[in-house]
């Protein structure tokens, strides 16, 4: 845990560090070339993960430059979010995370599940805390404690703790272009430049097919 929070402290530290120019970008250098390839979701679309936790400040603050791109994404790229459990309260945040998603209802909540840790206060660490505060969401609380204990919930957080490991991931939020490669705010010098590596990986890709 230490070095998760050191990681992400590092990583606010360079919010406006070196700025990634496209013919600049680099394996070693702004990202990491996984050994070994992971299978994406999709087969046929060009996949871009964004692992995170919803206590980390950072991922907090790298939503509104993240979502705005995630929006304009073109057809053939698959943006995955995958919620990083590294145990307690992660795995906590986490199972709600793929609780609202299994429910459909994910992509109407998860700004409002932020702006609750974070501008709120809440801490959102058991299902009862999560249900009441979902309940003020419109969300039916019977359902959500039904659903967060649900087999298929805790199959999906087998597997993102699977995907975790195979990425090879130490701290959040971190970025994995069609299971090949990953980087970060940190490696790739600020939120925007995080988006232009992801640029650059995916035109990569793109060009391969």
């Amino acid at each position: 845990m230490r070095n998760l929070i050191l990681s992400a402290v590092l990583a606010g530290a360079s919010l406006f560090g070196v700025t990634a120019h496209a013919a600049d970008i680099e394996a070693g250098k702004q990202y990491v070339e996984l050994s070994s390839p992971v299978p994406v979701s999709k087969p046929g679309k060009i996949e871009v993960v964004e692992l995170f936790w919803y206590g980390c400040p950072h991922c907090y603050q790298f939503e509104p430059t993240l979502n705005p791109w995630v929006e304009k994404l073109p057809e053939d790229v698959n943006f995955v979010r995958i919620p990083a459990l590294f145990g307690g309260v992660w795995n906590a945040h986490g199972q709600l995370f793929l609780t609202l998603e299994s429910m459909k209802v994910e992509h109407k909540l998860h700004s409002a599940v932020f702006r609750a840790i974070h501008q709120e206060g809440r801490k959102l660490s058991t299902p009862d805390e999560m249900a009441d505060f979902l309940v003020t969401q419109g969300v039916d609380r019977d359902a959500f404690l039904k659903a967060f204990n649900s087999f298929g919930v805790k199959s999906q957080m087998e597997k993102a703790k699977k995907l975790a490991m195979a990425y090879q991931i130490n701290g959040v939020p971190v970025m994995i272009v069609n299971g090949k490669y990953r980087f970060d705010i940190t490696s790739s010098g600020g939120p925007e430049q995080t988006l232009q590596v992801a640029d650059h990986l995916i035109g990569k890709e793109r060009a391969t097919q």
